[in-house]
C-alpha cells in the first residue's frame, strides 16, 4: 500500500482554471475540487457553505458557462477528478459514473431537482446520465455517499444534481439580451460540437434563454499501439429553453424543457469490432447499436420570504419526463433483435424551508409515476419476422409508482461549538406491471407487489475556530432502493453469456454510511479528508437457476448481497501565490459482498465488482499570461485494477485478463481571451499518446488528442 501511495505521489502535472473570462484576479482550484467557502443547495436543500455541510459535498463548474476552458463532451466528464468517482464507459456514449463502489440505479441524477431515475434504470453501467447535454448546463453540485433522506430512492453511492443555465440579468437584476456560439473540435474523437445559444427579456418581468447543441463523433482513435476503434462514432442534437418570470416581490416562475437525441450509439465490445488490447476478447454480433431519445419539461413556482409559520420559503414542481431506447442487434447468424421501451413520467414535489428557534427545517412530498411500454421482435436472417414478443427487456404496459415524505433539521448546539441534523423519510413504491413473460412457458404473466420504507439520518458537525473555517464531521445515513421493473422483470441478456429473467417477490435493498471527514481553510490552503464504510444489506444479485435458456446461462435475481465498501478520500489545495497554485487528490477504495460466483446456486463472498483502483490527480498552475491566459497540465494516474469480483473475471470483453492495467496520463492546456467577446482554448491530451481504459469500460480513452474551443458572447 505504501509503495502505491508513494509511486502515485511522485506523479507530477499543473492544472489550471480560470473563474471567468478575462478576470486575471481570478485564482480557482479545478472544477473537480472543492471550494469551501461556496454555497451548496443539493445536499440539504437550502442554501449554505460547503465547509459547514456535514457530509462531502463537491460544486463543479458546467459547461454552459465555458469557465474552465474544457466544456465536457458528455456530462459524466465533469466528474473527472473527483475522489471516489470512476468514469466507465461501457461504449463512447454511455458515460457511466462509479459514486463510491455502486452505479447504475444506485446512483441517482437530476436534473433542476427532478429526477432523471425511472423504474426501468439497470444496476450495472447504463448510459442515461450521458443523455443531459453539458452544454445547456450552469453547475453541478455532487453530494457522496447515502441521500435518502431528502432524495428517496436510488441515492446510495452518491447523487449528482444538474442545474440547466439561467437567463442572464444586469447589477439591477433586468434582463439583458446576449448570444452565444461555441465550437468544439477535437482529433483523436473525430468529433465536432457547436453550441447556438439566446438570451434575452420576454417583456414585463420575464426573461429566457434557449439553445440548441450539435455533436458528430466519429470513430475513437486510441493510443498509439491501438488505433482507430471501428463503430465508436455517433451523432446527437440537443434542444433547451428555460423562461424566469418574477411574480411580486418574491415569486419566481420557471418553465422549462430539454431534448436530447442520440443516434447509432454502439456497444463495440459486445460485436466483431471489439479490440485485442491487453488480451482482451471480441464479441459475436454484427451490430450492437443503440438510439436514445429523451424529453423533459417542467413548470416551477418559488415563493420567498413567506415569513408564515409553517414555511418561509416554498416551492412546487410539476414535471413531465420522457425516454425512449431502442436496441437494433444483429447476431454472428445474421437474425436480427429489434427492442426498446418507451417510459413517461410525471412527477410533482413541493419543498418548505423554515428558520426557527428550534434550528433550520426542511420538509415536503415528492411523487413520481412511470407509465412504461415495451417491446421486442426477432427477424431471420433474411429480414422476415419471425416472432413478437410479450414484453421487452422490461415488462410492457407497466406502471410504478414512488412516493415519500421527509424532513431534516438542523440545529446549533453548545453556543455553536456543535451543529446535528437529523432527518427522516418515509416511501411508498408500487409496481403493476400487465405483460410479463414467463420463461418457462413462455406466457403471457401480470406481477403487482408494493413496498414501504423508513430511512433516517443522523449528521454532526463540530467547528474547530471562531471563523468556522475548520471542521469536523461525522455521520450515520440509512439508503435504501426500493425494486424496480429493471429488477423485477427484465428479460435480458446480463452478459455474453447470460439471460436474465424476471424475479418477483424481492424486497428493498438496505444499506448504512457511516462518514467521518475534516474539511480546513487555512490561508491558502484548502484540505478534505473523509473515510466511509458503507454497509451492504439484502443487495439484489443476479443469481444462476441452473436452466438454460437459448443457450444461455439463466440467472434471476435475489436479496442475497450482504456485503460493505469502505475508502479514503483526499484532496489538497495550495494557493501559493497569486498566479501559482498546487493541488492533489486521491482515492482509496476496496469492497466485498455475497454473490454467486459460479454458474450454481451458490453463495460465496466476493470481492465488489469495478472496484475502483488507487487512483489520484496532482498538479499545479500558472495564471500569468496577458489577458487573463493560462497554462495548465495534468497528470491523472491509477494503479492496475486486479481487485476482481467472479462477474470481473469473466467480463473479458472489457477488463483484461488479471485486471485493467494501470496508467499515468499527461495532458497540457492553455487558453486566453482574444478579445472582450472571444475566447479560445487548446489542449493536448495523453501527450504520450498512451494506450488505456478506465476500469470496466468497453473502450479505451482518446490516444493524443489535440482540441480546440472557441466561445464567443456578444
Amino acid at each position: 500500500m505504501m509503495q502505491r501511495c508513494r509511486r502515485i505521489a511522485l506523479v507530477v502535472g499543473v492544472l489550471m482554471h480560470v473563474g471567468a473570462w478575462g478576470q486575471a484576479e481570478t485564482n480557482r482550484p479545478p472544477s473537480a475540487l472543492p471550494t469551501l467557502p461556496e454555497l451548496a443547495v443539493t445536499a440539504s436543500r437550502m442554501p449554505r457553505e460547503i465547509l459547514e455541510e456535514p457530509r462531502t459535498v463537491y460544486r463543479l463548474a458546467g459547461s454552459a458557462e465555458a469557465v474552465d476552458g474544457r466544456p465536457a463532451r458528455v456530462m459524466p466528464d465533469i466528474l473527472k477528478g473527483v475522489p471516489s468517482v470512476m468514469l466507465q464507459k461501457t461504449g463512447y456514449g454511455q458515460g457511466s459514473p462509479f459514486l463510491r463502489g455502486f452505479t447504475g440505479f444506485r446512483t441517482l441524477a437530476l436534473i433542476d431537482g427532478i429526477r432523471l431515475n425511472n423504474s426501468v434504470f439497470r444496476d450495472g453501467p447504463n448510459q442515461y446520465w450521458s443523455t443531459v447535454d453539458p452544454l445547456s448546463i450552469r453547475d453541478y453540485e455532487l453530494v457522496m455517499g447515502p441521500s435518502s433522506v431528502l432524495y428517496g430512492s436510488d441515492a446510495i453511492g452518491g447523487m449528482l444534481n444538474a442545474t440547466t443555465v439561467v437567463p442572464p440579468v444586469d447589477a439591477d437584476g433586468h434582463a439583458v439580451w446576449e448570444r452565444r456560439v461555441l465550437y468544439r473540435g477535437a482529433t483523436a474523437e473525430d468529433s465536432n460540437i457547436g453550441r447556438l445559444q439566446l438570451s434575452g427579456p420576454l417583456g414585463g418581468a420575464a426573461r429566457f434563454v434557449g439553445g440548441v447543441s450539435a455533436k458528430s463523433f466519429g470513430d475513437l482513435e486510441g493510443g498509439r499501439d491501438v488505433g482507430t476503434q471501428p463503430h465508436t462514432g455517433y451523432d446527437e442534437l440537443d434542444f433547451d429553453g428555460r423562461m424566469d418570470a418574477d411574480v411580486g416581490d418574491d415569486g419566481l416562475l420557471t418553465v422549462a424543457f430539454q431534448s436530447v437525441d442520440q443516434d447509432d450509439a454502439w456497444r463495440t465490445h459486445r460485436t466483431i469490432y471489439g479490440i485485442d488490447w491487453e488480451g482482451l476478447a471480441r464479441g459475436d454480433d454484427k451490430v450492437h447499436r443503440f438510439d436514445q431519445h429523451r424529453d423533459l419539461a417542467y413548470a416551477r413556482y418559488r415563493q420567498a420570504a413567506l415569513n408564515a409559520f409553517l414555511a418561509d420559503d416554498v416551492a412546487f414542481t410539476l414535471s413531465r419526463h420522457a425516454q425512449t431506447e431502442d436496441l437494433d442487434r444483429v447476431r454472428k447468424d445474421d437474425t436480427r433483435e429489434a427492442q426498446g421501451f418507451d417510459v413517461e413520467t410525471w412527477g410533482v414535489t413541493a419543498l418548505a424551508n423554515r428558520e426557527s428557534g428550534w434550528g433550520d427545517w426542511v420538509y415536503g412530498a415528492d411523487y413520481y409515476h412511470d407509465s412504461v411500454d415495451s417491446y421486442a421482435r426477432r427477424y431471420a436472417a433474411d429480414g422476415a419476422l419471425t416472432k413478437v414478443e410479450i414484453q421487452g427487456p422490461v415488462a410492457d404496459d407497466a406502471t410504478y409508482d414512488l412516493a415519500g415524505l421527509f424532513v431534516e433539521n438542523t440545529v446549533s448546539l453548545l453556543d455553536g461549538h456543535l451543529q446535528v441534523t437529523p432527518g427522516a423519510r418515509q416511501t411508498f413504491a408500487a409496481v403493476d406491471a400487465g405483460r410479463v413473460k414467463d420463461p418457462v412457458s413462455g406466457a403471457a404473466t401480470t406481477l403487482d407487489d408494493d413496498w414501504q420504507a423508513s430511512v433516517a439520518s443522523l449528521r454532526a458537525l463540530v467547528p474547530l475556530s471562531e471563523d468556522r473555517q475548520h471542521a469536523v464531521y461525522a455521520s450515520v445515513a440509512q439508503g435504501f432502493r426500493a425494486p424496480n421493473l429493471s429488477d423485477l422483470t427484465r428479460l435480458d441478456s446480463a452478459r455474453s453469456t447470460e439471460l436474465e429473467t424476471p424475479s418477483p417477490g424481492l424486497d428493498p435493498e438496505n444499506f448504512v454510511a457511516y462518514e467521518v471527514g475534516v474539511k480546513s481553510r487555512f490561508r491558502q490552503l484548502e484540505s478534505q479528508l473523509t473515510y466511509y464504510y458503507t454497509q451492504i444489506d439484502g443487495m439484489i444479485v443476479r443469481t444462476p437457476t441452473g436452466g438454460m435458456v437459448d443457450e444461455l446461462v439463466e440467472v434471476t435475481k435475489k436479496n442475497s448481497g450482504d456485503g460493505y465498501v469502505q475508502g479514503i478520500e483526499w484532496s489538497e489545495l495550495w494557493s501559493a501565490t497569486e498566479l501559482w497554485s498546487l493541488w492533489l487528490s486521491a482515492t482509496w477504495m476496496q469492497g466485498e459482498a455475497d454473490a454467486y460466483p459460479t454458474s450454481v446456486d451458490v453463495r460465496e463472498r466476493d470481492d465488489l465488482s469495478r472496484v475502483m483502483p488507487l487512483t489520484a490527480q496532482v498538479g499545479t498552475r500558472w495564471r500569468g499570461l496577458p489577458r487573463g491566459g493560462w497554462l495548465e497540465t495534468t497528470v491523472d494516474a491509477a494503479e492496475k485494477a486486479d481487485q476482481l469480483s467472479a462477474d470481473d473475471t469473466r467480463d473479458t470483453q472489457r477488463i483484461p485478463p488479471g485486471g485493467t492495467p494501470g496508467y499515468a496520463v499527461w495532458n497540457l492546456r492553455a487558453g486566453m481571451a482574444v478579445t472582450q467577446h472571444l475566447a479560445l482554448t487548446a489542449a493536448v491530451e495523453n501527450v504520450l499518446d498512451e494506450d488505456y481504459r478506465i476500469h470496466g469500460s468497453g473502450v479505451n480513452e482518446p490516444g493524443r488528442n489535440f482540441v480546440l474551443t472557441a466561445e464567443c458572447r456578444f
